[in-house]
């Protein structure tokens, strides 16, 4: 039994709608894996080993598990890492055994998950490590649509914290927002009025960080500001509230920006641009 559980996140539906999505169900002669059906006896079965050709952050191997164990319940399936983990190249990952239409028919959807979880999950860790301690890699809402609390997952596999989930959780208030409200201390002192307890602001200009801490802000994001902007804002801030880099980080700027003072970086690319990482499944007769 898969254990896997993710606050917000239901395993079941995401693996029965994404092998749905692959095998047509519903479509004009969907609903059917042609390749395995037509080529593979029935009752053959398979043995196989999931592995990784690059060194990386595991994530996501629990989930690809529920892929196989959805079309086959009696595989037998044996995790040889965990999430979280940094491994080799060339390490296995999972070994698993059972009925080989079934395996193969799951093999893409267990292996697009676990590959672009695992890139999340390196990414990360790459983006941890540049830090070096001084301060908390946050990720963001730039997540692809339905994949949200997955790659939010992947982000702590790989040492980052997570941002705010979605909309109800925390304010944010942006650019637009403050555009619309009329000035950063007008959009933070409705947000305050309204009764909202965490008010996450962005402003892009030291001279917005008096106003926004004034009206209530519990949090700054300090967007695009260079270095020796960042590091004025964090004097002017004075540890009131956290203080949060944003905007155009890289893996070459990041350690600059982390010696700031800033108490948190948040990087979107994380979700947005991980490539996927190298992650192959082998079958042998068993």
């Amino acid at each position: 039994m898969n254990d896997f559980t993710l606050t917000g996140f239901d395993l079941d539906a995401f693996v029965q709608a994404t092998l749905a999505e692959d095998l047509g169900v519903g479509l004009e002669g969907g609903g059917v894996d042609v390749t395995s059906s037509s080529v593979i006896p029935e009752d053959a079965r398979f043995s196989g080993v999931m592995d990784s050709r690059d060194a990386i952050t595991v994530a996501g191997l629990p989930i690809a598990a529920a892929f196989f164990t959805a079309l086959d319940p009696d595989v037998e399936i044996e995790m040889l890492v965990t999430d979280g983990t940094a491994v080799g190249a060339g390490t296995d990952l999972m070994r698993l055994s059972g009925n080989a239409r079934a395996l193969l028919t799951a093999e893409r959807s267990a292996l697009n998950t676990v590959q672009h979880l695992s890139g999340i999950a390196t990414m990360a860790a790459q983006y941890v490590a540049a830090i070096g301690g001084k301060c908390t890699l946050l990720d963001t809402r730039k997540t692809i649509p339905g994949m949200r609390f997955l790659e939010k997952y992947a982000t702590k596999m790989g040492g980052a914290q997570n941002h705010r989930m979605g909309l109800w959780d925390a304010a944010m208030i942006k650019d637009n927002h403050v555009a619309v409200a009329g000035g950063v201390g007008e959009a933070v002192a409705r947000a305050k009025t309204a009764g909202v307890a965490e008010i996450i602001c962005e402003v892009d200009r030291i001279d917005q960080i008096e106003p926004a801490l004034e009206a209530g802000a519990t949090h700054l994001l300090l967007d695009n500001m260079p270095p020796a902007t960042l590091r004025e804002a964090v004097a002017m801030i004075a540890e009131r509230v956290p203080a949060e880099a944003s905007g155009g980080v890289t893996l070459e700027t990041i350690g600059a920006i982390a010696e700031t003072g800033v108490d948190y970086i948040s990087v979107g690319r994380l979700t947005q641009s991980a490539p996927a990482a190298d992650i192959g499944l082998d079958f042998q007769i068993a």
